[in-house]
């Protein structure tokens, strides 16, 4: 069975400081040998992984600086970049909650995870259609973004949301919060008030 099909399991977890939600599209260099190894093992088991968010107030001895709610990912393209590091291209898959980590010899982080309900596709209403055209500004401003996303869903709520998300200045708690909704309706409702 696929791990796109099941409800709970155990991830090599990838935390950092840079965000991709379910539909979302993350461009990462990989050095660290525990991320490299996590990378063939993933490769050669057919698995996937999970990236999460960084509490900059949590502790790495006891793993509280890795927030719960994270992403499954999979590796959609990679190359050997110039400096001789791992380029990779990971795309969002499904949303997981944590129920507990460990760390393994090497400091790869293993996390037992359950997975949560994607946001469903919703339409924006008519009167929100600023959120579609400040993002569209924002991919204008920085092409190599707007490169990632060949098919933007401008008018599915929940995709749009999301990528808001990924590249909002917001604290990883406060996107833990709108996160943990089973909808975009809470994140819309926010980002419409953050905009007018």
């Amino acid at each position: 069975m696929s791990i796109k099909q099941i409800n709970h399991c155990e991830l090599p977890l990838f935390p950092l400081s840079s965000h991709v939600l379910p539909g979302g599209i993350l461009p990462l260099r990989i050095f660290e040998a525990r991320y490299l190894r996590m990378l063939k093992e993933s490769y050669q088991r057919d698995v996937a992984f999970g990236m999460c968010m960084l509490d900059a107030n949590g502790k790495e001895s006891d793993n509280s600086h890795i927030l719960t709610i994270g992403t499954l990912v999979e590796v959609c393209d990679f190359e050997k970049l110039d400096d001789g590091q791992l380029g990779i291209t990971l795309k969002g898959l499904r949303p997981f909650n944590i129920n507990s980590i460990h760390t393994e010899d090497d400091g790869l982080r293993i996390g037992n995870i359950t997975f949560l309900e994607t946001w469903p596709d919703s339409s924006l209403p008519e009167h929100l259609q600023h959120l579609v055209e400040r993002l569209q500004e924002l991919y204008l401003n920085y092409p190599d973004l707007a490169a990632l996303y060949t098919a933007p869903e401008w008018n599915n709520a929940s995709w749009l949301a999301q990528r808001w998300l990924e590249v909002l200045p917001l604290s990883p708690k406060q996107k833990q919060t709108l996160l943990q909704s089973n909808n975009a309706q809470p994140c819309i409702e926010f980002l419409h008030k953050s905009f007018t």
